[in-house]
């Protein structure tokens, strides 16, 4: 029965909400990894893209979400800091330029950039255009308005991420200061600006299976390019810091449940990769085409030159 949907993936069919996922939610785990890998290649071939972000500010957000260490709601004892300088991020973004990482991002926790803020992040992207042309850029800034998002392509950006999270259903357990309806016009306003737009979520904060469906299914609805999947790393102080580690085996069914539903789109595998065995390298077999690598925001990443040799190893290019 798989071999015959991933057939029909191929020759076209892509899943809707009138569909029945129970196969991809009971058929033998090596079988869904198989035939998710087999529509990567179809549609992507062997091209994986690593992406590296840098937290342009920490903590001193005023948004509530339950996963957040950086959130002013709760007491994480992280390190907080100010937005950082242009010559600071430039410094690092050609730090990762030189290990060929393909795409480079700021990312700043808080309901939106702006002000002096959104100038520094402006004068520091045009920087990185001139300066690092190997690079693709992107940005991670929260709920902006449309003329914010031009601003960001004029100076340089390409991508707009802007994740969604979970589903409709389960996001008011997960955030009450701002809702999954801003979320999605986010992703409105940065396509019409002429950006493209990664968007994903968490797994691992208490979803049901079908909220993780729903999620993918929002995100192939909206066309995203790339959808980042982070594994929640349950952070002491947040109300999500007891939950228990999710399960190997169900990240890498989400992965290959996310490419059946995704088939021609980028999915990359973000915070929580390295808490699996062996560097999480197996979801390159279950699906992924792509990483964050490096540190991530508030949690420690895989390293890029050994994620660089093992994706060679596995006959990936990047």
């Amino acid at each position: 029965m798989i071999e015959k949907l991933t057939e029909e993936i191929i020759e076209g069919r892509r899943l809707n909400k009138e569909d029945d996922f129970q196969l991809l939610l009971h058929e033998d785990l090596s079988q869904i990894c198989k035939g998710a890998d087999r529509l990567r290649k179809h549609f992507l071939g062997n091209k994986a893209e690593l992406c590296s972000i840098i937290n342009g500010r920490s903590g001193r957000c005023s948004e509530d979400c339950k996963f957040c260490a950086q959130s002013s709601h709760y007491s994480t004892k992280i390190k907080e800091y100010p937005f950082l300088e242009p010559e600071k991020i430039l410094e690092d973004c050609k730090r990762h330029e030189e290990k060929n990482v393909g795409r480079y991002s700021i990312v700043t926790a808080g309901r939106k950039l702006g002000g002096e803020e959104m100038e520094k992040a402006l004068e520091s992207y045009r920087a990185m255009a001139k300066s690092c042309p190997g690079i693709g850029l992107c940005a991670s800034f929260g709920l902006l308005e449309e003329n914010d998002f031009v601003r960001l392509r004029e100076a340089g950006v390409t991508r707009y991420h802007a994740n969604i999270e979970t589903s409709r259903r389960n996001f008011p357990n997960i955030c009450t200061t701002h809702t999954f309806e801003q979320k999605l016009e986010v992703i409105r306003r940065a396509k019409r600006a002429g950006l493209k737009v990664c968007s994903g979520g968490i797994i691992g904060m208490g979803e049901t299976w079908e909220d993780r469906i729903d999620m993918a299914l929002t995100l192939s609805s909206f066309q995203v390019e790339s959808i980042p999947l982070n594994v929640l790393r349950p952070i002491k102080g947040t109300p999500f810091g007891d939950l228990p580690v999710l399960k190997e085996e169900d990240i890498l069914r989400t992965v290959g449940i996310f490419r059946y539903i995704n088939p021609d789109k980028e999915i990359r595998l973000a915070a929580g990769r390295n808490s699996m065995s062996s560097g999480g390298m197996k979801v390159f077999c279950a699906g992924a085409n792509g990483a964050i690598t490096g540190d991530m925001l508030t949690t420690g990443g895989n390293k890029i030159d050994q994620d660089r040799q093992e994706l060679a190893a596995m006959g990936f290019i990047l």
